[in-house]
């Protein structure tokens, strides 16, 4: 069976280590964190690229909806991800708050919210998951 723990972010996927997102809560009900934007997440055009909220949204519903799966000895694998971008950013830190809307047996649906240092609503999601049991 498959280490069903927590992921060792500071050592952990690359993709996740340098995309900035840093967890500093993650349970069954709740996972938060934070990302310090900069040059190295910009389009050409000099704003933060979409994919880097989209990546966000997928990462902390994936760990939260996990978190709960692993209950039954399963991890929970993205669906459908929606991410709307509601403001343009180029540079600061967003925080990144992902919380379960429906949790079942086989599926859950996790909303995710990204705000600036004002507050303000800069990208939402949600992300359909599927409980499966882990790779061997």
């Amino acid at each position: 069976m498959a280490d069903l723990a927590a992921p060792d972010f500071e050592h952990g996927p690359e993709f996740l280590h340098a995309s900035g997102f840093r967890v500093t809560e993650m349970s069954p009900t709740q996972v938060t964190g934070w990302i310090d934007l900069g040059s190295g997440h910009h389009t050409p055009w000099g704003i933060v690229h979409g994919g880097v909220y989209a990546a966000a949204v997928e990462t902390a519903a994936s760990l939260g909806a996990s978190a709960a799966a692993a209950a039954h000895d399963q991890i929970a694998v993205g669906v459908t991800n929606t991410t709307h971008f509601l403001r343009p950013l180029t540079t600061g830190r967003v925080v990144v708050v992902a919380t379960p809307i429906q949790q079942g047996r086989t599926q859950q649906l996790w909303n995710v919210d990204i705000t600036d240092e004002s507050d303000r609503l800069i990208a939402t999601g949600q992300v359909r998951l599927q409980n499966v049991a882990p790779p061997p």
